[in-house]
């Protein structure tokens, strides 16, 4: 299990993982619309990171680089996973799959009992990461996304078991 404190934390021998800062904001642009066909604006982490009292983001770093991010917001004992992005020249190294593992990890140290999220229909690879660790899909949330009007499926997942 990866604690959360100031310092990053290793979670392999190259990825390490900290709390994100408004200065790593221009690393997570990069990241972000390298992920996503309708990004987020900077101003809208910016926002995240300054006013909501709900969110928690963290930055994946190798070599000193911004590769990843991950974002929460803890609603009492409900985690939701806002965001997890990998920048498109690190996919497929499992970066992605080991911050949602050390998102539940966070979410079950700040007293969550259950998480959710939603993703794309369309995105069968996401989908399929989220059931290899006991998500499962619970709802369908239509023209979701305001890029093409894409439904998304609502996915959940127990944190006591």
């Amino acid at each position: 299990m990866v604690k959360i404190c100031e310092a990053p934390v290793t979670v392999n021998a190259v990825l390490s993982v900290r709390p994100m800062q408004v200065a790593d904001l221009q690393g997570v642009m990069r990241v972000e619309c390298s992920a996503y066909v309708s990004p987020w604006r900077l101003e809208d982490f910016y926002r995240e990171l300054t006013m909501n009292q709900l969110a928690h983001y963290f930055v994946a770093e190798q070599n000193g680089e911004i590769v990843a991010f991950v974002g929460i917001w803890l609603m009492v004992d409900e985690v939701h996973i806002t965001n997890i992005a990998v920048v498109q020249e690190h996919r497929g190294k499992k970066i992605g799959e080991q911050l949602l593992l050390f998102i539940l990890d966070e979410a079950k140290r700040l007293g969550a009992i259950r998480t959710i999220l939603e993703v794309r229909v369309s995105n069968s690879r996401a989908q399929n990461l989220y059931v290899k660790h006991r998500f499962r899909f619970v709802g369908l949330r239509r023209n979701y996304y305001h890029d093409n009007g894409e439904d998304a499926f609502l996915m959940e997942r127990d944190l006591r078991c």
